[in-house]
């Protein structure tokens, strides 16, 4: 892989002052090396009862002997520092100087420095530092794989070796190494505390994340700390999932922080006789991103739900976007999608989104579905096209090509004599956590994804400027696609069938592939009308019940312009986990459940995750479908704002683009509107034609008018709604 761009500013690495260079070096690799190292890093933080709790799948590792180098022309002499993680040797010129040097001498003239770094144990990098020359994208690496890639991706023959560009999380301090990367922590205290058996029960107030610090801890003999995203958990001793049991033996007061960082609301401090401390706190962790969309309407509740959406996302957005704090913590690809849509109406962290992009893929050769789930590598198809429409980074997809290339031969290898997938030994077919939900035969639902990763794979193709392979892709998705059609669609019961055995239609009609449909645009309009009311709008269908997949169901609804019915399902929906106390959104929610219940999940009764991503999906739909804007050309160089009330008096909010805020008010007359940057069409459903004072009213279809938005000026429309 070639170049990636500098990721995370992270402001615990500040940077290192040299009064005399003109330009600011930072640590370099071997692109997607650090991202790999990281996510198995952080994956393998997982404990459950104080055992370590390892991934499903195959773990990837870096690249142990890498090679840099750069070619300069020096108008004179420069003296250069270096820092490497790892045992290193230099050459200027290919004249190798003898030991491991920290400062070198370079004359004027055209040179080249080389660095080869040796490191098994973490990420072979260096930090180069002169006045001119100081290590940065722009340096060429190799893992000595015997073919040449300059820094431009443009292949050669003349040196039977890799280089690609080297990429960096902006870590900027040459006297920090990369792998002693941390996130920022800030202390915080707890808010109440009572008695508990012989301690107390510590409560910080809501869902937090970080380390426990214990302060004047002194003693000798046992201390317990049992951790609750429920206070029910927390006192359950013998229950909980996750725990502490330290052997204390000091004999001065200590403040001493638990090493290993854990989600919870509530903590269970539990000395043993001889065992005593002041008191306790912690350092919360979080990940530096900008807040940067918003919204607020005229529903207290709904403002109340978007808000704590939007906690509960930032908990998870931690080195990458993960699945929940408490329990996974892993890199799982179905629940990163859904992050990064969230991102793009919050945070607008392109960095996160492309290093989680990368940890998830790992390297070649493919073995397996990524994390072994074949829905969970369509999901990563999809993710690298979206980031492409939301930043316009064409480097990116032309970067990581070559491993969507590799994965799509894995996965088209793995047909059936249909012509469709199924089940493999291997695979994990998930759809969604639903009860008596069959995964048997070719289930429609996957071969809808594999259609739409097909043409996503075409328009990457085009991206990469691989024309032969776009229209080799291209070609088998509109293949899949009428194949979809004629095996699967059901015109008694208009709509597509959730699977086939036996080559037969199966008489089960899931809401799965059918609301994906819409949103797709796969089906006619009527068709459509069809899907929403026989399915999506059909209590005899099974319901779905996790955030996870009502996220797409509201989001297909939205797409059919049921902003009302929406609105009311995500108050009762996300409202109702609110009415039960939660401070963030959880794993699933169940209405019907009662009490206790509402903890449990996989056969353990406090075994569901509290403060899960995918349960954050307002932030998506509220910025997309009622706040209403979309891009419609690559980092937001078109866009449109499409207003949708839903039922609310009035709403306004923010949404982030690669070049500034998009800024939009609407209420039942006014609509308000400013862009940072691009041009856009705001497009309003009036019963009269709107007035915008100085401005072109178009009607493009009865009751529908467009207004065209240039970036850095305020509209101020009046229309009927």
């Amino acid at each position: 892989m070639k170049n990636f761009k500098k990721i995370l500013l992270l402001s615990l690495l500040s940077c290192l002052a040299f009064p005399t260079f003109s330009q600011k070096a930072s640590w370099i690799w071997y692109p997607g090396d650090f991202d790999i190292y990281m996510s198995n890093v952080m994956q393998n933080r997982r404990t459950e009862r104080g055992s370590f709790f390892p991934v499903f799948w195959k773990m990837d590792s870096h690249y142990i002997l890498v090679d840099f180098h750069k070619e300069f022309n020096l108008a004179q002499p420069e003296e250069v520092k270096l820092f490497v993680e790892g045992t290193y040797n230099v050459k200027i010129d290919g004249q190798a100087i003898s030991g491991f040097p920290k400062t070198i001498q370079i004359p004027a003239g055209k040179h080249k420095l080389s660095l080869k770094v040796y490191n098994q144990a973490h990420v072979p990098a260096v930090f180069v530092q002169g006045k001119t020359v100081i290590s940065d994208e722009t340096w060429l690496t190799t893992f000595e794989d015997k073919e040449w890639i300059d820094a431009s991706g443009k292949t050669s023959d003349k040196s039977g070796t890799t280089f690609v560009s080297a990429g960096s999380w902006n870590l900027t301090d040459p006297q920090i190494e990369p792998s002693k990367f941390k996130l920022p922590v800030v202390a915080k205290s707890i808010i109440h505390k009572e008695k508990a058996g012989n301690g107390y029960l510590a409560d910080f107030g809501k869902e937090t994340f970080g380390f426990i610090k214990i302060h004047g801890l002194i003693g000798k003999g046992r201390l317990n700390l049992y951790y609750g995203e429920s206070k029910e958990e927390a006192l359950s001793i013998d229950k909980c999932e996750t725990l502490d049991n330290l052997n204390i033996d000091l004999t001065e007061k200590k403040d001493s922080i638990i090493p290993l960082s854990k989600a919870f609301r509530y903590v269970n401090f539990q000395p043993e006789n001889g065992v005593s401390a002041d008191s306790i706190s912690m350092l919360y962790e979080y990940a530096p991103v900008k807040d940067r969309g918003s919204f607020k309407s005229s529903d207290k509740e709904l403002n109340k739900i978007y808000d704590v959406a939007k906690y509960t996302f930032h908990l998870n957005t931690r080195e990458f976007f993960i699945d929940g704090i408490k329990r996974d913590r892993w890199v799982w690809s179905g629940d990163a999608y859904q992050s990064y849509l969230m991102n793009y109406y919050s945070f607008f962290d392109a960095p996160t989104v492309k290093r989680t992009l990368l940890a998830q893929r790992g390297k070649d050769p493919v073995t397996a579905h990524i994390n072994t789930i074949m829905d969970y590598s369509f999901y990563w198809f999809l993710g690298i096209y979206d980031y492409y429409k939301f930043t316009g980074d064409q480097k990116f997809v032309q970067d990581i090509y070559p491993r969507m290339q590799s994965l799509m031969t894995y996965i088209d290898g793995r047909k059936n004599k249909n012509g469709l997938l199924e089940w493999m030994p291997g695979d994990w077919i998930f759809i969604d956590w639903a009860d008596k939900l069959s995964k048997d035969g070719e289930v429609s639902f996957e071969q809808l994804l594999y259609a739409r990763s097909l043409e996503t794979m075409a328009l990457c193709a085009k991206l990469a400027n691989d024309s032969q392979s776009a229209t080799k892709y291209d070609k088998q998705a509109k293949e899949l696609k009428a194949k979809i059609f004629e095996l699967y669609w059901d015109q008694n019961k208009i709509a597509l069938v959730h699977s086939r055995i036996d080559n037969k239609q199966t008489d089960n009609v899931t809401r799965y592939a059918n609301m994906f449909g819409i949103f797709f645009d796969y089906f006619t309009p009527e068709q459509k009308l069809a899907v929403k009311k026989n399915v999506l709008l059909n209590n005899e269908v099974a319901k779905i019940t996790t955030p996870y997949m009502r996220f797409y169901e509201l989001e297909a609804l939205c797409a059919m312009g049921e902003q009302a019915y929406v609105l009311k399902e995500i108050k009762n929906y996300w409202g109702g986990m609110l009415k039960l106390g939660a401070t963030s959104f959880w794993e699933e929610y169940n209405p019907d459940k009662k009490g206790t219940e509402h903890l449990a999940m996989y056969g353990r009764p406090f075994g569901k995750s509290l403060c899960h991503a995918w349960g954050a999906s307002p932030i998506y739909l509220l910025g997309k479908y009622y706040l209403g804007v979309e891009p419609t050309a690559p980092g937001y160089e078109n866009y449109t704002i499409t207003p949708n009330l839903g039922g609310l008096e009035w709403m306004e909010g923010k949404v982030p683009t690669a070049n500034g805020d998009i800024s939009v008010y609407c209420s039942k007359k006014d609509i308000k509107v400013s862009s940072a940057g691009g041009t856009g069409k705001l497009r309003i459903t009036s019963k009269t034609k709107p007035v915008v004072k100085g401005i072109e009213v178009k009607e493009v279809s009865k009751g529908i008018y467009e207004i065209t938005i240039e970036k850095g000026k305020q509209y101020n429309v009046k229309y009927s709604g």
